[in-house]
């Protein structure tokens, strides 16, 4: 598969409805999903008043589903995954392909301010700045200023985790953690990673929590 495709599919939220320069995102979904569901689910949990002080970019991931995806169902396909892992999710495939397409994304799309990711999308958006600041991944971008992290957690492959993480991450970021979530003590590890992170605790599961009313 020509990764270079898949940039083709990208949804600009907040085009066409301000003038006003916002900071941009770009929006990195979860595994076996797609931009456009990833998009449905912010908009449809979070108010106006939060979505529209933002440029959210959704992007497909690099590599159509190859297993069974947990949203079918609810959500319409296509789906997408960012890279392939084994079952202890220690083992990486297209993980090098995923770091240079997220970089293409960029250039093609920025310039970006920030990264908000969910689930799979939360993995890498939460380790993305340090690959960064080791001269790893998206060298040809400017820094990542801001993250928002949704349901996410360390890397488990030790070499990108010892890249990603070998100093603590400085950049502002806010971190969203169920009560229900099976990737919470994952994302609880991660925390530890960050220096001043703004934590949102909230009692749903793996999700993206309903904003603008009582956690």
């Amino acid at each position: 598969m020509n990764i270079h495709q898949q940039t083709s599919h990208v949804t600009m939220a907040s085009e066409g409805t301000s003038q006003k320069k916002l900071p941009r995102f770009l929006c990195l979904h979860g595994f076996r999903t797609s931009g456009a569901i990833l998009k449905k689910q912010i908009f449809d949990n979070w108010p106006a008043r939060v979505v529209d002080k933002l440029d959210l970019v959704f992007v497909d991931a690099p590599f159509p589903c190859q297993g069974k995806s947990e949203v079918e169902g609810m959500f319409e396909p296509p789906y997408f995954e960012w890279y392939q892992f084994n079952k202890d999710l220690k083992v990486y495939e297209n993980f090098d392909k995923c770091l240079e397409y997220i970089k293409e994304c960029m250039i093609k799309h920025g310039p970006f301010y920030g990264l908000l990711g969910f689930s799979q999308g939360a993995v890498i958006s939460g380790g993305l700045r340090g690959l960064q600041d080791k001269g790893v991944g998206l060298t040809k971008v400017q820094k990542i200023k801001y993250l928002i992290i949704i349901g996410g957690a360390k890397f488990q492959n030790e070499s990108v985790a010892v890249k990603a993480y070998s100093s603590p991450i400085t950049c502002p970021s806010v971190h969203f953690l169920g009560e229900q979530d099976y990737l919470k003590k994952y994302g609880m590890e991660l925390l530890d990673l960050y220096v001043d992170p703004v934590i949102i605790h909230h009692p749903q599961g793996h999700t993206i929590p309903r904003l603008g009313q009582p956690l």
